[in-house]
């Protein structure tokens, strides 16, 4: 399935907002804005939030889904941020909209879910308002919005560069099984980045985007030369970080084990789907309080 693809059924857009992977992250020296250059290779994966607009003299915004508690009473939400900046960007009077948000990600948790629904909203209302607009306009809109909106506009397997803006779609990567957890704890991204210690910085890790990675092998071999500089500052924040990832150390047919983003998610890519499954049955077993879910990295 094309993950940035937006439906329609009569007069009602869908649109999909799949979860965000940082499969690594490297984190240069802090610029002059306050924000740091980064170095990421994004993946998505094929379980996410899903969203629906109807036409509307207004913008309204309804909120359902197991994690859709987390964000009511939120001041800032990025969906209406995102249909906002749409409308003034088109120089449409008002950003008139029915949205419904179907939460099915952790919040605030690492893997992109708040910047895939603002990505998602700028594909949606592009169907819905009947706007001539490119992929490549949509990402500029989707950069004022957040550092990660931009990589979601076609949530397509990418590098991502500069605070985020810079994203280069990648060759085809292999549709490795992958598992995500998560331990039910937010973490501040602010907070985390507060508590960074050391940095692998940019260019130590040659980041060659026309080096093969189609295949499984290829791919864990690369990774295996990459970090999250997040992951550190995260587990002294958040130390059931260090619990998930031993855990994903632990399972049978693991390939490799790391943090996503600012955490507190966490991914294990394996080598067949089967591995996938058994970890996720036999993790829920023992945490049945943790968000885990057996996916694939998308196209």
């Amino acid at each position: 399935m094309d993950w940035a693809q937006v439906t329609s059924r009569t007069d009602v857009i869908e649109a999909l907002a799949p979860a965000k992977i940082n499969l690594f992250l490297h984190v240069g020296e802090k610029r002059g804005d306050g924000f740091h250059d980064l170095e990421s290779l994004v993946v998505f994966a094929d379980v996410g939030d899903t969203l629906t607009f109807a036409p509307s003299p207004e913008l309204t915004l309804k909120l359902d889904g197991p994690f859709a508690q987390a964000l009511k009473g939120e001041s800032d939400n990025l969906v209406l941020r995102a249909a906002s900046a749409l409308a003034q960007h088109v120089g449409r009077s008002q950003a008139g909209a029915a949205i419904r948000l179907t939460k099915q990600l952790p919040v605030a948790s690492g893997i992109g879910g708040g910047s895939a629904d603002a990505a998602a909203v700028l594909r949606g209302l592009t169907r819905l308002w009947a706007l001539d607009i490119s992929w490549s306009e949509l990402r500029s809109v989707a950069a004022t919005i957040g550092s990660d909106v931009p990589v979601c506009i076609e949530s397509k397997s990418s590098w991502m560069a500069g605070r985020g803006e810079r994203v280069t779609i990648a060759a085809a990567l292999p549709q490795m099984p992958m598992l995500l957890v998560n331990p039910g704890v937010t973490v501040s991204t602010a907070d985390v980045f507060r508590a960074l210690t050391s940095r692998t910085g940019l260019g130590k890790v040659k980041v060659n985007r026309a080096t093969p990675l189609s295949l499984p092998r290829d791919l864990v071999a690369y990774l295996k030369y990459t970090a999250n500089d997040l992951q550190a500052p995260a587990l002294r924040i958040a130390p059931v970080i260090g619990v998930v990832l031993d855990e994903l150390s632990r399972m049978p047919g693991v390939e490799l084990w790391r943090m996503s983003g600012s955490g507190a998610t966490c991914f294990a890519l394996f080598d067949e789907q089967r591995s996938a499954e058994m970890a996720e049955v036999a993790l829920s077993h023992t945490h049945p309080d943790w968000w885990i879910r057996a996916t694939r990295i998308g196209s």
